[in-house]
Parts: structure tokens; sequence; C-alpha cells
């Protein structure tokens, strides 16, 4: 009968075949069990739900018997060494014509699945070995396989470790070990890239991998270069590694027609790869999926589901004289109760749509024909496009078989070399890959080739090399190889197992990975905001335990000319390195300092950069303004000046003329400036300070101070559009144009001197010395309140050049321009009203025009 195992048992076997089945949770050892059994016979062959299961049980039978004794036979692979005895095998792939003394079926409960539970049960009812069968799989089915296989003998497996819920975890908190579980792809890679950011890696698995990625993958976990996987339900058939918690990030899925609630079973089943030999296990949910109600997670611990209440079937005695009776004998009923008809299997409906075509049905004539349109349909559909490609494949390739009676090679080299190719992203190394499953499934029917095996090995060199490149992609998207070795040291229990250097050029490295370079106290890493810098800063900080102390003490010795202040910013620096910068503190002259970010265990350790940095910019304040302090030893000799001094200092050298200052007698005048200061029209100042260096110290400490923008000047000006400096320390306005402030009080003592007793033609050099054009002279002295009118034109018996302005010396203009420039200064009689014009006509604009 078609479809069932024949054979005769050994010489040494006489006692009947026995039929068995090894049922009960994962981790129960039912696999190994089988495997030994088959080992123990002469012969045998075993079925396994996935590619991926078959190719790892096979290389673990070829590590045991040698590789000429054991064979693989999958959809996509088939090995088959002339002296092979032992075969492992996807149950779709199960040789039904060879004799075998043993034959097993792994996961025999999945005859329940709507989509493949024809082809369990069909070997459910129909494999046999000669000496013994044995069906492995969960105790749900338990009832039906008495029912349907009378005289079986059950073995109840308890599981060799417990399973324990532990609620909801955020991803956050995950231990180490733990498989995270979605049910698609895009939620894989969701959760994949957040554990990356948070945990420094994972490994993924899902079931349209390849079992080279597949194993490439497993490798990265179980070799601990990461310490999570995120998964689908794949890992839920026979996945064995080192896994101590499996967490749902969904309790539903697709089941390939609509979303469900995932069955109590199927939980138990994923979450059940949690725990390995006598290592306990435990479950929960994670992300946003809801804990499981106290019901599920009873089921779970326990083991206690639900009997199986049907099996799905399709009728295996097939009528092959013709498409039609082919396509009625796949669909008569089931001739047992509890067994059902399952969805329409992709096969079906690829032969339904190939009948609608004339010339294929007129191919289709007799058995041979009938069957091999048969053959051709039960090509997977591994691409799933969703569209009619797959059949049109069919179509193609029955055509060729038909009139060709082989595939032709030009078709097999044309899809396999257009497949290789290693460029684009994961997707895409995917969907090349089940391109490459087709050929591969095409070049294993060895009756359809004339080159099979050379095919074979074609299509396995091109699903090699993208499952390589896919593993690549992988790890590189979701594995920080630095993070995750860093976290788990991290985590350690000693400190001093993290082994760490700073390079004399700053760079720091940690467990052999540069983490990135220390300048001054601050870690610069390669890595942004986010889960991955502070797991780098975390371990940076702990490298730098003993180089952050070394280097406070190398900048607490080291002389005031290795520093510098940044007059144009504020910023201090260490040799080339930012440390940090001024800012506002309790007066003008004492500023306060800003450090930048640094990796300081203590506030201790900070206190002392602060203090070092204070230090330096207190000598570089005393330096650069020497003539400020040098004019202070005045107010211990003259006791009428410590007021003036004091307002002085308290403004940083320049403070604004007061009524009584007018007043001082020329004596004290003359002290000052002897010492350095002079009483202007405007302002008390120190000459001195309008070098460029004090003028520019003093600038920066002017707009920290008073919390207004640092607006350097170009060093050397005397004058620059008001607009440009409007608001900056030492300038004062005068028309449209700023001028320094000792320049400005220079020239309206030189006009007062030029004046004193008649009105004189201004300086030709007057415009020049106050660095602007001659159109721009009369506005200015109209905004220093100087009057003048223009020249009348020389006469012909005067030679010279001529005088474009004169300086007027009239007493009211005088006075007028005195109550303008310097309104507080009260005259003997009533004052004249401000003018609203005059840039000096109340406290508060001299205010502002001489400092911020």
């Amino acid at each position: 009968m078609k479809g069932a195992f024949h054979g005769t048992s050994s010489g040494h076997h006489t006692m009947p075949a026995s039929i068995r089945a090894a049922l009960g949770p994962t981790n129960t050892g039912k696999t190994h069990y089988a495997l030994t059994r088959m080992m123990a016979h002469a012969s045998g062959i075993i079925g396994f739900p996935l590619r991926l299961l078959a190719r790892e049980n096979y290389e673990r039978l070829v590590k045991i018997k040698g590789e000429r004794s054991v064979a693989l036979i999958t959809g996509e692979e088939k090995i088959v060494p002339p002296g092979a005895r032992w075969f492992s095998c996807t149950v779709e792939a199960m040789p039904l014509d060879r004799k075998a003394e043993f034959v097993a079926i792994d996961e025999i409960q999945l005859a329940s699945d709507p989509d493949r539970g024809h082809i369990f049960t069909d070997r459910l009812l129909h494999a046999r070995g000669t000496v013994e069968t044995l069906f492995l799989g969960a105790e749900t089915i338990r009832p039906l396989l008495q029912k349907l296989v009378p005289g079986i003998e059950i073995d109840i497996r308890t599981r060799l470790s417990s399973l324990s819920s532990t609620g909801h975890t955020k991803l956050s908190r995950l231990p180490p070990r733990s498989a995270i579980v979605a049910f698609s792809m895009s939620e894989v890679y969701a959760l994949a890239e957040v554990i990356r950011r948070r945990r420094g890696g994972c490994a993924v698995i899902m079931g349209q991998l390849s079992p080279r990625t597949r194993n490439a993958q497993v490798e990265l976990y179980q070799n601990r270069e990461v310490d999570y996987l995120v998964a689908t339900d794949a890992i839920g058939m026979g996945l064995n590694m080192d896994v101590d918690h499996v967490a749902l990030a969904q309790l539903s899925k697709f089941d390939g027609t609509v979303p469900r609630p995932l069955f109590p079973q199927e939980i138990a089943q994923i979450a059940g790869r949690a725990g390995r030999g006598m290592k306990d296990g435990t479950f929960g949910t994670t992300a946003d999926c809801p804990p499981m109600s106290s019901a599920l997670v009873e089921a779970v611990e326990q083991h206690r589901f639900d009997p199986i209440q049907r099996l799905y079937w399709r009728n295996h005695e097939l009528d092959f004289t013709n498409p039609a009776n082919l396509l009625k004998s796949l669909t008569r009923p089931p001739p047992l109760r509890g067994l059902t008809a399952g969805r329409v299997a992709s096969d079906v409906t690829t032969l339904e749509s190939l009948m609608l075509d004339p010339d294929i049905r007129e191919s289709a004539r007799g058995k041979r024909a009938t069957a091999l349109l048969w053959d051709v349909c039960q090509i997977p559909d591994f691409r799933k496009l969703g569209d009619d490609s797959h059949t049109r494949l069919c179509a193609r390739l029955y055509t060729h078989l038909v009139k060709e009676g082989s595939v032709p090679a030009n078709w097999m080299e044309g899809h396999i070399r257009g497949l290789a190719k290693t460029e684009g992203g994961i997707d895409t190394l995917m969907h090349r890959l089940t391109g490459v499953r087709v050929c591969s499934y095409v070049a294993a029917r060895t009756e359809w080739s004339r080159h099979s095996a050379m095919w074979q090995e074609r299509a396995r060199e091109v699903e090699d090399l993208l499952s390589d490149a896919l593993h690549e992609r992988l790890t590189a998207r979701f594995v920080d190889r630095r993070a995750t070795t860093l976290l788990r040291r991290l985590d350690s229990d000693s400190d001093r197992s993290l082994l760490s250097a700073v390079k004399p050029d700053g760079e720091v490295l940690v467990e052999g990975h540069s983490i990135g370079r220390i300048r001054g106290f601050t870690l610069e890493t390669d890595v942004a905001a986010g889960p991955d810098r502070q797991i780098i800063l975390r371990a940076g900080r702990k490298a730098l335990l003993h180089e952050i102390p070394r280097r406070i003490r190398m900048l607490q010795d080291t002389p005031d000319t290795s520093l510098r202040l940044d007059t144009t910013n504020g910023e201090l620096f260490w040799e080339d390195t930012r440390l940090g910068r001024l800012a506002a503190g309790p007066s003008l002259l004492r500023p306060a300092i800003q450090l930048f970010p640094a990796e300081f265990t203590d506030t201790v350790q900070k206190t002392h950069v602060e203090t070092r940095l204070l230090d330096f910019v207190a000598q570089l304040i005393q330096r650069d303004l020497k003539p400020l302090y040098r004019s202070q030893t005045l107010a211990e000799r003259e006791p009428q000046l410590r007021a003036i001094l004091h307002r002085l200092m308290e403004d940083g050298g320049i403070t604004e003329t007061l009524p009584e200052d007018h007043a001082l007698p020329p004596a004290l005048k003359s002290r000052l400036r002897k010492g350095g200061v002079e009483v202007g029209r405007f302002s008390i100042y120190c000459p001195a300070l309008f070098r460029t260096r004090p003028l520019a110290l003093l600038g920066l400490l002017h707009a920290l101070h008073n919390k207004t923008p640092i607006r350097p000047t170009a060093p050397g000006r005397v004058s620059l559009p008001w607009s440009e400096i409007h608001g900056q320390f030492g300038w004062i306005r005068a028309g449209d144009t700023g001028l320094r402030l000792d320049i400005a009080e220079r020239c309206i003592v030189e006009m007062h001197q030029l004046t004193v007793r008649h009105d004189h033609a201004a300086p030709l050099s007057l415009a020049s010395r106050l660095g602007a054009k001659a159109d721009m002279l009369p506005s200015i002295l109209k905004g220093l309140g100087i009057a003048h009118q223009p020249a009348e034109a020389p006469s012909s018996a005067h030679a010279g050049p001529p005088r474009p302005l004169m300086i007027l010396n009239d007493r009211k203009t005088r006075a007028s321009r005195r109550c303008r420039s310097a309104p507080h200064h009260t005259p003997p009689r009533r004052p004249a009203p401000p003018r609203t014009d005059s840039p000096f006509a109340a406290l508060a604009a001299l205010r502002e025009k001489i400092r911020p």
C-alpha cells in the first residue's frame, strides 16, 4: 500500500513489530531516547517537523555513526550515501518505499495542525518500522493515539526540571539567558533592536532562516557572545539551547487565516524551552504583552491541557488516471471518526490552477503524466509572494519535464546565478534564500535533472553564501559586541575583573575594546545618546578610576603657562583641552567656574579642579588688570578717594562720573591721574585698561556678570558701527558710531583745549584718529556734544588747504554741551532741559553707553 513502510526484520528479530509512543512535555529527553533506540537497530528512519531539526540531528548521528552510514533527506537537501542505514528526514520527505527496522515520528501532535496535519496523520496511520515504530509528542494526543492505533504502548514521560512563571517583566529587566518570543517578523526586528540598544545585542531565530544561518545565530548565543535571543515560535520545536527564561511578547498569532489567541499547549511548547536537563526554567510575558491569567499559568506549570479532539487527514490513495480524478481523490472525506479534512493545501490550489490551463490539461493524459503533474504541484511555495508566480513557475517546470524529459540546464543556471548576490538588507537576503530553496527542491528530485548532484551542490553553495551574508547582516544590526562584552563584565561581582588601559593619546581601552577618548576629564565616546552610551560610560568610569586622580594631580602641578582663557567665549583650556568655562560669580572680578561634563567619582575631585582653575583665573585677572589693582593703593594714602576707587574696582575699571566727582579739587584729580585713573566727561576710568588684552578680559567679565551675550570686537579698533557693539563694555555712542571710551574722552579734552579762547578749526587728522570717515565727523561730534559748524570758504589771499569744520567756543554752546554731556552736573543756576536726542540725556542712557 503506497504510503506505508514495508520491510522485514533482520534474522535475529523474532518478536512481532512493536508500536510505541513516548509522550510528555518539553525537556523530557524524548528525542535523545528516539535516536538512541534508532541506533540500536540495524536501520532506521526518523522524521522531524522542521528542516532545521532534521539537519541538526543528522549532524549528531554523523558524529556517532560516520557520514557514510547516515543520510539526510529534506525537501531541499538529499545526502544519501550508498551504504546509509540511518536516515534523518523531514516528515514530508521520509522515503516511504524504503525498508527500515525502526521508524519514528517527532512532534506527532502536529497531526492536529490544519495546514500540515494531514502529513503527520498519514505517517501515524501508515508509517511502520519492521521491528519498532515510535511516536514522540505531547500527551494531549494520547486518546486519539489509543483510538487510531489499537494496541499501541504509551510511555508517559515527566519533565526533568520544573517550569514556573515569573509574571510580566519589562524588556530592560529581563535576566541574561532569556529568549523573547514574537509571532511576526516585524515584531522580532523591533524587539531585537530594543535589546541591542539596552542590553548590547541578541541572536535572532526565525523559521525562514536557513540551517546555516540558524546555527550561526545559535552559536552566537551558545558561545555567550550575546545573552539574549529573540525568536518566533520556531524555537518551540526541538531547539535545545541554554535558555533560563522564556518571555512571550505576544499571546496571539496570525495562523495563516485569522489572528487568534495562543492555545495553552502552544504556550507550554514555547515556554518549555526554558531550562535544560535538570536545570529549572521560568517563563512569563514582556514588552506590551499583558500578564497571563492564573488559570493559564497553572496549566503551563502543571502540564495539564485538554486532549486533542481531532486530527487532520487527507487521502493518500490517489487516483492518477487524470487530473480531475486526482483532485476528486484528494478531496475524499475521512473514513474514521476523529479525522477531519484540513485546510486546502498549496499543492491542491496549485493543481486546481494548472487544470485551468488547456495546454496543461492536454499534456496531463494518463497516469504517468498526471503523477508527474502532482509531483510538480507539491513543490513548496517557499516565497509566499501572494500572487500567481508560484503557479507559473510550476507550469513552466511541468512543461519542460513533459516535453524535454528534464529541467533544462539553462533554467537551473539562470535561477541559481540570479540569486547569488550578497548585496541588500536582511529581507532581501531572506527572499533570495527562499528562491534558492525552490532551486534546491527541484535539484533534489534526481529524476528531474541529468546533473542533479551538480545542481544540488551549486544550490548549496549559493545558499551557504547567502546564509553567511544574512548572518553577518543580522549580527551587524542586532549585536553590539563591544556593549555586550562590557555589560557582562560590568554586571560581574568584582570591578577588578574589568581589564582597562589609557593610551598616551587618551584612547580608553576596556576588555580590548576602544570605548572612546579621555580629553581632560571628559570621556568622549563614539556613541550618541541612548542606552549604548550609558553602557560605554559605565565601563569608562570604571576604567578611569585611577586615571582621573592622576590627571587631577597633574593639573594641580602644572604651571599657569599651560592654562589658557579664551576671552572670546570664556572657555578654559589645559594645553589644547577644554575643561570648562567662566560663569557669573559673586562679583565682577570674581567669576565662577562651570566645568564641562567629567568623569569625577565624587565632589572632592571636582572641587580640586575648580580650585586650580579659579587660582589661575584670579592670577590672570590681577596680571592683565594690574593698573586697576595698582590704583587701589591710592585709597590707603587718600581717604577722600576711597569711594571713587571702590566704585572703580566694583565696576571693573570704568565707572560713570557723578556730580561730586566734578567737584574734586585739581590736586586730587592730579593724584588720580598719577595713579593711572582719569576723571573724564562721561566716566572715571583707567586708560591702561584699554589695551587689547585688558579690554578683552573686561568685556568678557562684564558680559558674564551682567548675563549678556559675549561679543568680542576686533583688536585695535577705536570705532565701529553702533549696531555691532551696542551694549558692549568700554564703548559709547556718538551718533550712529560707537567710539572706544578713552578715545572719546581724549577727543573731548583736546577739543576743549583748542577752543578755550576762541573757535578753532578741527584738526585734519581728527577723523583718522577717531577711526572714521570724514563725512561721519559731524555726526560723531554732535553725538559727543561738541558744538561745530562748517568752516567758511578761505579767501584766495590765504594759502593752504580748506578747513572743513570749525569747533565753536561760544559760552552758551559750551554750557549747553556740558549739560548734555554730563546731565548729573548741577550748574549754579537752573539747568537747561535735557535734550532727548543726545546719547547722554539721562543717567540711564549714560549707564547704557558706558557699560552693559
